[in-house]
């Protein structure tokens, strides 16, 4: 396969002629708020028919993680990320204004009010989109997170590589 040639002074119709649409997010905020973000990008750009990809690191694999797993891990430093960080698209901390989960429990009923899906069913929309989902196996063993904690749904398990390849054939590129 022949790669396509850009000059230098390319116009934005060149370049976009010469990346396919493809979009590929980082989430690595545990965030709801960045959560929601990410999915709202993903669920957008894959109903325009771009291939949309998420690659979930650090925090954010507690985006899919199931709700209430905690680690299996031996030692007990893993064990104990395990903890604290649950996981479970539905319990989510805000970033901002979390005030010991008032502020996360205001902003839900704010969106629920206001017929906001919410980061579950958000994911849930991307899947059925076609999002593509990968969980990073290297944050995965320095958490002591296993596949089995993992929600369903989950396409690849894969390191940095494998992002960074879908990253260079995309066209765009985001980081939460």
């Amino acid at each position: 396969m022949m790669a396509t040639q850009i000059e230098p002074t390319a116009t934005l119709a060149q370049l976009q002629e010469a990346k396919p649409e493809s979009v590929t997010i980082v989430l690595l905020s545990g965030d709801l708020d960045r959560a929601m973000a990410a999915f709202i990008i993903a669920t957008g750009a894959a109903a325009m028919g771009m291939k949309v990809t998420i690659f979930f690191t650090f925090w954010g694999l507690n985006a899919i993680r199931r709700r209430g797993a905690t680690s299996s891990a031996k030692d007990w430093l893993r064990r104990m990320f395990g903890l604290l960080n649950r996981g479970g698209a539905s319990t989510l901390p805000l970033s901002r204004f979390h005030l010991g989960g008032l502020g996360t429990m205001m902003m839900q009923k704010v969106m629920k009010q206001n017929r906001m899906p919410d980061v579950p069913e958000l994911m849930q929309t991307a899947l059925d989109l076609g999002v593509h989902f990968i969980a990073c196996t290297t944050t995965m063993g320095l958490m002591g997170i296993s596949k089995d904690t993992l929600i369903d749904g989950i396409d690849q398990f894969a390191g940095v590589t494998t992002y960074l390849a879908e990253a260079k054939r995309g066209s765009v590129n985001l980081f939460i």
